[in-house]
């Protein structure tokens, strides 16, 4: 998990080394429509329309229902590059794509395998031996996602905002990640091939302050088609979010 951490952290920093030498200033002619870069951690925007980069968070699925899932974590950019209308007034509005990553984690002692003849995930158990025997065990279900928001921002007071955003996703690849350490012996196994719903759709609140802030995102629909895995739905995730 530190590795993904670690990747999109570089990823935003690389952006904004590289485009960061594109803004332009409006001239003295005073052309405030020009298309400019907008810094993530810039507030003092001067021109209506910008091309951004913005929106790197990560949170933790809250408490779930499911008897299956232990807990969720979810880190993404939600703009690669977007393009942001801003009245000068207040509001914001942007169109972009970005990236997502979520990993669930199963209960113990739940592990998730393959059922090769139905094609699908299934919720099996570690093999059975005195638990003295086998440790550090981990069995999650990763997706990652492209990831296409729609974001509205209203500025309260000051450097306080709040944002809303209607997201569409194509859940472009998920891989169960299996691990336990057996006398002594480490086993790995990964496979990938999953039925997972390739369409989604989110929604995404977040307050922020001076472009740090708190979100919540919640995720309506199913993550594998019918029959072809648990039922994981309705998901809610709580965290944080910078330059957004």
């Amino acid at each position: 998990m530190k590795k993904i951490v670690l990747i999109f952290v570089a990823m935003l920093a690389m952006v904004q080394l590289n485009t960061a030498t594109a803004a332009e200033a409006p001239d003295a002619a005073g052309e405030e429509n020009n298309m400019t870069y907008d810094h993530p951690f810039r507030s003092d925007a001067k021109s209506h329309w910008t091309v951004t980069t913005n929106g790197f968070y990560f949170g933790m699925g809250l408490k779930h229902n499911w008897e299956t899932i232990n807990n969720s974590f979810e880190i993404g950019l939600l703009n690669i590059a977007a393009v942001n209308y801003n009245s000068l007034h207040g509001q914001n509005i942007s169109l972009g794509v970005g990236i997502h990553h979520r990993s669930y984690s199963m209960k113990r002692p739940n592990m998730l395998l393959r059922d090769d003849v139905a094609d699908a995930v299934i919720v099996g158990s570690y093999p059975k031996v005195d638990d003295n025997n086998i440790k550090n065990r981990s069995s999650n279900l990763n997706l990652w996602t492209v990831q296409f928001p729609l974001i509205f921002s209203q500025r309260i007071a000051g450097k306080l905002h709040i944002s809303l955003a209607g997201i569409l996703n194509w859940n472009a690849y998920a891989r169960v990640d299996n691990h336990y350490e057996l006398n002594k012996v480490e086993h790995d196994t990964k496979f990938k091939g999953l039925k997972q719903q390739k369409i989604g759709f989110d929604a995404m609140g977040a307050l922020t302050w001076n472009k740090l802030g708190i979100y919540c995102r919640y995720t309506p629909g199913k993550f594998f088609k019918d029959g072809h895995g648990p039922e994981i739905k309705n998901t809610w995730t709580m965290g944080l979010t910078i330059g957004m």
